[in-house]
């Protein structure tokens, strides 16, 4: 290189660095895709994209085009920079010296500032480099392949198979809530707030929803004619579970819609038949049954209610498809269901609550904002009686998962009325 001008050196360093540079932020930039943007993109067909997105398709390649043509600019530039120091140190400066102040222009402007840059703004680096890199993938394949070829052998010996990685893109459903949460701005919070219930409904169950049975009403087919009419006329309920006796005898479901062509009239006219005529199928579920998957058995049954059963075959509840879709959307009830909430959970002094003790936890938390654990009994009394394993015969205190409860009101059976606060 001795014919070769300083000037002219001094200009190919620099191009030098700038191509370190380049193979540096195109490393970056590639691997700091967003995956999943890129492949909405790629969707709408755009060209960039779907180069990006092929070399990405073969990772060993893209990153072996990138460190050949970066170690060979490096191996350059080093040559290169030897030359000039000698033109002007001595060589035991030269020696000294140019490692270290390579190591610095190197680093400075080849490595870490092409790299934050490309980390920060990916797209702008990446999408124009990836065609420069498949060009460079076609001049340089002989050379992937062979160091390619050399890598997997070597990691084979090591025990690792390149070729078979058990890695997936898919997201699991924790990864999936961060990103939603992580969304910001990009998401309204209420339609946030319903991505998340969706991914909570698996972890949710049928009895989480139902109304418990003691709650349940509905017609007995064994009560005269004129009690029945009387309770039609004044429920305020749509759809009603309709048994004979007892609860686990239901026969059916009656919506007030079909009661329309019995109900006018003498009450005298009307007959047990002829409600029985205007009944439809009982529908039963295991109380067991998840939310995500009774969200698409009401679909697929084309039903709006269903008579949740245990384990025995006991009817335990009832679960709707209005009580389902509040889990995602929130609260859109009637002013009757609202105005039991109330008498359920009825604000006190000082942040204290008097709770009903067969109001469920779900209710509450989401209610006051809560996070009593649901992963056990599902209402205020059955969490109450887990912890203190009997039914006091006095009014106690005590603490449960950092809140205070005071007990107000006990029958023979069960907790009537709690007062509870977070402690």
């Amino acid at each position: 290189m001795d014919a070769v001008s300083t000037e002219l050196l001094v200009g190919l360093f620099i191009a030098l660095i700038f191509s370190s540079a380049f193979f540096s932020s195109s490393e970056t930039g590639m691997l700091s895709l967003n995956k999943y943007r890129l492949r909405h993109m790629v969707n709408q067909e755009h060209r960039a994209a779907i180069k990006a997105s092929s070399l990405l398709a073969k990772p060993d390649k893209l990153i072996g085009v990138i460190l050949i043509g970066n170690n060979l600019v490096n191996i350059l530039l080093t040559m290169v920079a030897t030359v000039i120091a000698e033109r002007f140190l001595s060589e035991a400066l030269v020696i000294a010296l140019l490692p270290i102040l390579l190591t610095f222009i190197i680093l400075i402007f080849a490595e870490v500032t092409p790299k934050s840059i490309a980390a920060l703004y990916p797209e702008k680096i990446a999408f124009p480099a990836s065609f420069a890199l498949h060009f460079l993938l076609i001049v340089l394949f002989p050379f992937v392949f062979l160091v390619n070829i050399i890598s997997k052998a070597l990691a084979k010996v090591l025990g690792i198979d390149l070729n078979n990685s058990n890695l997936s893109d898919n997201l699991h459903p924790e990864e999936l809530r961060t990103v939603v949460n992580e969304a910001g701005e990009l998401i309204p919070d209420q339609h946030q707030g319903m991505l998340l219930n969706v991914l909570d409904l698996a972890k949710a169950t049928v009895e989480d929803i139902m109304v418990p049975r003691n709650d349940v009403v509905g017609i007995d087919m064994t009560h005269d004619i004129k009690n029945i009419m009387h309770f039609i006329r004044t429920t305020e309920y749509t759809r009603l579970p309709v048994f004979e006796g007892d609860i686990n005898n239901v026969i059916g479901i009656l919506h007030l819609r079909n009661a329309a062509r019995f109900i006018n009239g003498s009450d005298d006219t009307i007959t047990h038949e002829a409600i029985r005529d205007n009944l439809s199928t009982p529908y039963f579920v295991p109380e067991s049954t998840s939310l995500s998957t009774q969200l698409l058995n009401f679909q697929k049954e084309k039903r709006r209610t269903a008579i949740a059963v245990n384990e025995y075959g006991e009817v335990v509840g009832i679960a709707t498809l209005v009580d389902l879709l509040e889990e995602i959307v929130g609260d859109f009830s009637t002013d009757a269901a609202d105005d039991k909430e109330e008498e359920d959970i009825v604000p006190l002094s000082n942040k204290w609550y008097k709770i009903d003790g067969s109001t469920s936890i779900r209710e509450v938390n989401k209610h006051l904002d809560w996070d009593l654990p649901i992963d056990g009994p599902k209402t205020i009394n059955g969490i109450i009686l887990e912890h203190l394993e009997n039914i006091p015969d006095a009014i106690v205190s005590f603490e449960i998962a950092g809140y205070r409860f005071e007990l107000t009101d006990i029958s023979e059976t069960r907790i009537e009325k709690v007062k509870v606060t977070m402690h």
